[in-house]
């Protein structure tokens, strides 16, 4: 049975209180969009003040530290992030990689946590420019994602797949529907090699990268996209549910 298209806004280090009129008028609109799942991962900051401003989107963080607890200065762990009302986690964003220098193995040992803390994991995964030119696009993406992800017996329940390639990400570029199907296409062969025939079909690949209400449509129809994950169009209502919207209003596959 096929899932719902997944939209899911990454506000990243953006957002005061004053934000909760955005995240209102998303779960607003959300409600009368229910042919589409939708989410936010607001600031650690903001995430226990969404959780109980809306009740139809769902709420979540987007990073968690791989320990319980301990002498961790400025960290927030999956068992704190999910008391706060955190319902996912994305994690291996390339921003997180390339600023914080996370390893592959780094990101496996959170995802383990998230999932241990009763969360959905949002796993991304995306080449540089330098890397798509030199051809080896495909290979790196399908072995980081190889490396990143756990061992579970649930994928398809609580694993979303987000490919974000690097060079669009917040550049005002966008993979063509083609380069996307294609790197799409080879994550779910992996998907299914890693979670078997009952699981690995069921995972949704999101897109991410410099998406916009303008050209959702034809990334959202592309095969294997499940949905998105949005950065800057996510900060407002308007933009994001265009988005959403977007998605709703695709052919039931």
């Amino acid at each position: 049975m096929a899932q719902r298209p997944y939209i899911v806004g990454n506000w990243k280090m953006n957002g005061t209180r004053a934000m909760l009129s955005e995240a209102r008028a998303i779960d607003r609109a959300a409600q009368r969009n229910m042919k589409v799942e939708v989410a936010l991962a607001p600031p650690y900051t903001l995430i226990h003040a969404v959780h109980r401003e809306v009740e139809q989107i769902g709420v979540g963080a987007q990073d968690c530290h791989p320990g319980e607890d301990g002498p961790h200065t400025g960290d927030v762990s999956a068992t704190m992030l999910a008391d706060a009302g955190a319902k996912f986690v994305i994690l291996g964003h390339s921003e997180r990689r390339q600023d914080h220098g996370e390893s592959n193995e780094l990101i496996r040992q959170k995802a383990e946590s998230a999932l241990a803390a009763g969360m959905r994991v949002i796993m991304c995964c995306g080449e540089s420019d330098a890397t798509r030119q030199s051809g080896k696009a495909e290979k790196f993406v399908l072995g980081q994602l190889r490396a990143s992800l756990p061992v579970m017996d649930d994928a398809s329940e609580r694993l979303t797949v987000a490919y974000e390639p690097i060079w669009a990400i917040g550049t005002g570029k966008t993979a063509t529907v083609a380069d996307v199907v294609e790197m799409h296409t080879a994550i779910r062969g992996l998907l299914v090699e890693l979670f078997g025939a009952e699981h690995g079909p069921e995972i949704r690949i999101l897109y991410g990268g410099s998406v916009k209400p303008d050209n959702a449509r034809d990334l959202l129809g592309a095969a294997e996209v499940g949905g998105a994950l949005v950065g800057g169009a996510s900060l407002t209502a308007d933009s994001f549910m265009g988005i959403a919207l977007a998605a709703g209003e695709l052919p039931e596959s």
